[in-house]
């Protein structure tokens, strides 16, 4: 019967004919070591296929070169892009990642904090919506989060979302829209999107009117939800910010049941700007999140924060939030 366990330290030791303090030293690169031993070893570990435990190399203090990275779910365009934008950035590291989908529970998000502390992963990049965890403050981890306030102290990175909001909201104004409405996830002070968008109508002397849908509702129901509420402000708008691209798209399949004219009665912005978006809806006006550089930026602060921390000295000083422009993309939609 073929064994298909994974092969151990010990029987590279054995195969190569040494001790397994031997192996260890040689994975280590500790101490003298003759080539022929050196040799002798590499093939052994070539033969059986044996990768070093990662957990026990963190346990005697190495590096496991493998960052965790918490998302609501890569299935989410944005979430998606980005993931791979990270794994990317991280591998011209020689690190690799741990993705873990939250799926926007705070209970699910916690487990995972857990097992990623745990295995002792060098650091996190967390982009999770569940505010308020108070285990984020404990964690000594070197820690950075994308569009997430979590402390003065933890390095945010991010599109600006308030003057993206200002842009698609001018954007529709110029277009000839005089009530746009804007929908969102969540509203509040924390929405810089809909900041920018308030700010924007307040200058003109335009009474806003905002919709909320959670992000996180199951899509039969969020779906129903987004077409009661444009049905409840039909008469009264004429243009919809949607500050994200799969909401603007919900709004353009409700304008398409309801006969709707898309941009002549109504006009439809979105925001994220992503390429699986893009492509399917490549005529979608929308606000382009820099994803790319918002990745590298996270990744290369972190790095900073994990060699401090190797090094046992403070980090470089860094802003609390690291903002980056965006790119408005004018469409058909508008």
């Amino acid at each position: 019967m073929t064994d298909r366990r994974e092969p151990t330290l010990t029987d590279v030791a054995r195969v190569a004919g040494v001790s397994p303090t031997t192996v260890s030293r040689v994975l280590n690169n500790r101490g003298y070591l003759s080539e022929v031993t050196k040799e002798r070893v590499a093939r052994a570990i070539d033969e059986l296929g044996y990768r070093p435990n990662q957990v026990a190399r963190a346990l005697h203090g190495k590096s496991t070169q493998t960052v965790g990275v918490i998302v609501p779910t890569v299935a989410l365009p944005f979430f998606g892009e980005l993931a791979a934008e990270l794994e990317d950035a991280l591998a011209e590291h020689g690190y690799r990642i741990l993705v873990c989908n939250s799926m926007g529970r705070a209970d699910r998000e916690r487990e995972y904090l857990d097992l990623l502390v745990s295995h002792r992963v060098d650091g996190i990049i967390s982009g999770g919506h569940n505010e308020h965890l108070s285990e984020y403050r404990r964690i000594r981890l070197p820690l950075v989060t994308v569009d997430r306030d979590l402390s003065p102290t933890i390095t945010n990175v991010r599109c600006d979302n308030l003057a993206g909001g200002r842009a698609v909201t001018t954007h529709l104004l110029q277009r000839g829209a005089t009530a746009p409405a804007l929908l969102t996830s969540r509203s509040g002070t924390h929405n810089l999107r809909e900041a920018g968008y308030r700010q924007v109508l307040a200058e003109a002397g335009v009474d806003p009117i905002v919709l909320t849908v959670d992000f996180h509702t199951p899509e039969d129901a969020r779906s129903r939800l987004i077409r009661d509420q444009l049905d409840a402000v039909r008469s009264r708008v004429d243009a919809v910010f949607a500050t994200d691209d799969l909401s603007a798209a919900a709004v353009l399949d409700w304008a398409d049941s309801r006969g709707v004219d898309v941009p002549g009665s109504l006009k439809v912005a979105g925001f994220d700007g992503t390429t699986a978006v893009r492509r399917a809806l490549p005529g979608l006006t929308t606000l382009r999140q820099p994803i790319a550089q918002i990745a590298r930026a996270s990744v290369a602060r972190l790095m900073e924060l994990v060699q401090a921390q190797a090094s046992d000295r403070d980090p470089l000083p860094s802003p609390a939030t690291i903002e980056l422009e965006g790119e408005l993309l004018p469409g058909r939609t508008s």
